[in-house]
């Protein structure tokens, strides 16, 4: 069976081998390029305590030109941000210039409220480049909300990683197989970094909620095959058999549920009232500023 086969809304176990979803991104355009917006969508608002999901590219840029992500605010998340290739750099309003590189983590608690901008290194806009990740948002358990703001920069190096049977890991947060990521989570979660072998099999952790995405190749799960660029969201408990068909990356996530919440433009929280609380500090400038910037991003009509 093809994966343009596969009946979405109604895939239910046993028919589908502990395959609860299957979602397919939708198309969004930032201006300077177009990403794949995979959470939250019409079929699954989130997973574990991922709350957004977004692949970016590979999107190749001419010399002169790049992404100009202006300051925009956050609160009640962390964002995370995994590259495969390009580079960009993130400036926030606590003062941190921190270049992401591939295999890196920038790793940004919002909590109570922070503002950044994510744009294009000046060396890459002169030379033209191409730009392939993941951006996530987290979002924060009740008590941690309000958070202080926090940035985190982890290079790739420090990330635990697994080999084993054709498959290669890279821990990016969280648990999973003994192994602790250095990032500082604020509730359990796993997120990893999968290149799989034609062959090969995969086991997930065992958290309440998790979920693939192919980034590349293909995988099976029993007798049904999906293909790159799909989400496919476990069942609870359900001990899927996960096969790579080609050589493959995939990104695992998930974690303990977090709750109901509210996501409006780049603000997560659990109360409606300080959603709006959010939306009118933005408009009367009561956020912090970035040093050196005066751009911004209006809010939303």
């Amino acid at each position: 069976m093809s994966a343009d086969q596969i009946e979405d809304a109604n895939c239910q176990p046993p028919d589908c081998d502990g395959v609860s979803q299957v979602i397919d991104p939708t198309e969004k355009d930032l201006g300077e390029f177009v990403v794949r917006r995979v959470l939250p969508a019409r079929e699954q608002r989130r997973v574990g305590p991922f709350i957004f999901f977004d692949h970016m590219g590979p999107s190749t840029f001419d010399a002169g030109s790049g992404i100009n992500v202006r300051p925009h605010p956050h609160i009640g998340l962390s964002t995370l941000t995994y590259l495969f290739e390009g580079e960009i750099l993130h400036r926030d309003s606590l003062g941190y210039v921190q270049p992401i590189q591939p295999g890196a983590v920038n790793w940004m608690t919002a909590g109570k409220g922070i503002v950044h901008s994510e744009r294009t290194p000046e060396a890459l806009l002169a030379t033209g480049y191409t730009l392939h990740g993941i951006q996530s948002w987290i979002a924060l358990p009740d008590d941690h909300e309000e958070e202080a703001p926090a940035f985190h920069h982890y290079p790739a190096d420090s990330l635990p990683k697994l080999n084993d049977s054709g498959i290669e890991m890279t821990l990016i947060a969280g648990s999973a197989y003994g192994e602790l990521s250095p990032i500082d989570t604020f509730s359990p979660l796993f997120y990893l970094d999968i290149n799989a072998d034609e062959g090969s099999t995969i086991v997930l952790p065992d958290h309440e909620e998790r979920a693939l995405y192919v980034v590349s190749g293909a995988i099976s799960i029993g007798n049904q095959q999906f293909e790159a660029g799909r989400m496919v969201v476990i069942e609870p408990r359900a001990q899927a058999s996960i096969r790579a068909k080609s050589n493959c990356r995939i990104m695992a996530l998930g974690g303990d549920p977090i709750g109901d919440r509210i996501v409006w433009w780049n603000f997560s929280s659990s109360s409606k009232d300080r959603l709006e609380q959010a939306k009118s500090d933005w408009q009367a400038g009561r956020f912090p500023a970035i040093p050196g910037e005066t751009e911004f991003i209006p809010l939303p009509e």
